[in-house]
């Protein structure tokens, strides 16, 4: 596989699995929306979206990510959330996530951040299981809120 970072070219490509994923977690699929979305975070550069593609097929990919930049006031440093990760069903158990991942870190170590950070549900022991073989460490230091603003788009 081959890990590059997506373009407004991979649009149409990224859209598909994007919808998934939001499936994956409960969403509606709105795929124009969807779109869109995407389209304005990588328009504005808002957002830094890695994908996998196979390495005989420059149309199947295997799955993304997508990492938000943030801010640690308390270290003066650059922090990424990596928002967003999914693999395509038929390409799971292939190392699809721990090699985005890597190129993600790799990725924050070039812009000097200080940390990455990863949220998942709480039953997703997968996830839990490969975040943690790469290296993350579960927070004890600060515990998460959430404030929910709309639940519309």
């Amino acid at each position: 596989m081959r890990i590059i970072q997506a373009t407004l070219e991979h649009l149409d490509l990224l859209t598909p699995l994007f919808v998934k994923y939001r499936e994956f977690y409960g969403s509606l699929p709105y795929p124009d929306s969807s779109r869109a979305f995407l389209e304005k975070r990588l328009r504005r550069k808002e957002s830094v979206i890695y994908l996998a593609l196979a390495d005989d097929d420059n149309n199947k990919l295997l799955g993304f990510c997508q990492l938000y930049p943030s801010f640690s006031s308390l270290s003066l440093k650059r922090v990424w959330i990596l928002n967003d990760i999914y693999v395509a069903e038929d390409a799971r158990r292939q190392l699809v996530a721990d090699n985005l991942i890597r190129t993600a870190k790799k990725m924050a170590k070039e812009t000097n951040a200080v940390r990455m950070r990863v949220s998942t549900s709480s039953n997703n022991e997968v996830a839990q299981k490969t975040y943690e073989s790469i290296g993350f460490r579960e927070d004890t230091e600060f515990k998460n809120y959430v404030l929910p603003i709309s639940d519309e788009l």
